[in-house]
């Protein structure tokens, strides 16, 4: 197996983020905490419930976030996988750090904005899972390659003419090392990735070429591969990394990782990586030194709707161990119940996410007491409104809370700057975490 050193942060960046005052600017926070720091509001444990919070407020659940952290860290472990989770899912260096305690390798970003928030946080290893184009952003990362030589990166290429250009923005920066490039593999009508092998080699020949980029691995989403978890969506996915795979093994023998100490493979959104172990976690011919990395990234709060369909770890297990659990959830307010069978909420498309499942209502809060709810149903958002049928017997009134599950954490802590997380009881507030959008 491979040695997998988890990543670092800069511990004085993480505390001063914690001097950051709390005002107006936080939705949902209370204004008892408005003038603290997150560091003393934080300190002060204030009550969901009891000390003001505005609805409607997101909040994390620190018990579920932990149960997660550690159950990927050890699945990782077992199959001899380094993790680089999609910090773009949550922006929060909070959460990053929790991350890498329990054992993370690294992050993955999207952006070279996304990936200038990680540096700012001392971020180490970094995936830039896109092919890089943009001068100025080749001319960041050049300086930062300088600045900082612990800090390692990663970006994709998937056609010549991107390589040309990274080429000619790096000459000019003159960075003191060369850029880490993955040549991305994709599949026609996908995403982004060359097409086939055939255009694979020749970005890759491109990248040799080149004097200051050096070509280390491969990459892909298999996420854009197949649109389901069915039978035929599996060996789809299959089938592309068992393609993903030969594409590493054929450029090595062409001589392309010749020299190179440590050859990544990466795949792994959060629907299948099952099929990534499987397939790129299998044996590799001796003295070729591949570290296989698996990029998910909702694993960390999981949810109640898309992933939890999806996830190898979900409703529907497709791998031994805990199943993952959902540790985000939105409290709304019932406002109005202006027909005997309708409700609304003050949760809309500005509070909670709705890109591919609607919240689910699960627990009434009403006269100090949370209890299960049911009978209810979202059946749509407007941008401040939750739409809720009430079944015949569904008690809700009001001036209740309603705890709403939600799916598909990539569109929800875009909308939270300063996010509550509580601790067992659901109700204590352990933690504030500060994202970046």
């Amino acid at each position: 197996m491979p040695q997998i050193t988890p990543g670092r942060m800069d511990p004085a960046a993480l505390e001063a983020l914690l001097d950051e005052r709390i005002d107006w600017r936080f939705k949902g926070l209370p204004n008892s905490l408005s003038g603290l720091s997150i560091r003393d509001a934080r300190d002060r444990r204030p009550n969901l419930f009891g000390d003001g919070f505005l609805p409607p407020v997101t909040v994390l659940d620190e018990s579920a976030l932990t149960h997660n952290l550690t159950t990927m860290a050890d699945l990782c472990a077992r199959h001899g996988f380094a993790h680089a989770p999609h910090g773009k899912t949550t922006m929060a260096p909070q959460l990053y750090a929790r991350q890498f305690e329990h054992g993370v390798w690294g992050q993955t970003a999207a952006n070279a904005s996304q990936l200038r928030i990680y540096r700012a946080f001392g971020v180490s290893r970094v995936i830039l899972a896109n092919e890089l184009v943009d001068a100025a952003a080749l001319r960041f990362i050049a300086g930062e390659l300088d600045r900082d030589r612990g800090f390692e990166f990663w970006c994709w290429a998937d056609t010549e003419r991107g390589v040309e250009l990274m080429t000619a923005a790096l000459r000019e920066a003159a960075p003191s090392r060369p850029v880490d490039v993955l040549i991305e593999l994709g599949v026609p009508g996908g995403r982004t990735g060359c097409r086939d092998r055939t255009a694979a080699l020749k970005v890759a020949e491109a990248v040799a070429a080149s004097p200051v980029l050096r070509l280390t691995g491969v990459a892909s989403y298999e996420g854009a591969v197949a649109g389901d978890t069915s039978a035929d969506g599996l060996a789809t996915v299959h089938t592309h990394l068992t393609e993903l795979r030969a594409l590493a093994l054929d450029l090595a023998e062409r001589g392309h990782f010749d020299g190179v100490d440590q050859v990544v493979v990466t795949a792994g959104g959060s629907s299948f990586f099952d099929q990534v172990v499987e397939v790129l976690g299998g044996p590799w011919p001796d003295g070729l030194p591949v570290l296989p990395v698996l990029r998910s990234g909702a694993y960390l709060t999981h949810d109640e709707g898309y992933y939890a369909r999806s996830s190898p770890l979900g409703a529907s297990p497709r791998l031994d161990g805990p199943r993952l659990r959902p540790a985000v959830r939105a409290w709304a307010q019932v406002n109005s119940r202006p027909e005997p069978r309708l409700a609304f909420i003050t949760a809309g498309k500005r509070d909670v996410p709705y890109d591919i499942d609607l919240p689910v209502p699960e627990l009434r809060r009403a006269g100090g007491v949370t209890s299960a709810l049911t009978g209810c149903t979202v059946t749509k958002v407007n941008d401040q409104h939750g739409f809720v049928r009430l079944d015949r017997d569904a008690a809700l009134e009001v001036g209740d809370w309603v705890g709403l599950g939600l799916s598909h954490p990539c569109t929800t802590f875009d909308k939270v700057p300063l996010m509550p997380m509580v601790g067992a009881d659901g109700e204590t507030v352990v933690d504030l975490i500060r994202t970046f959008f």
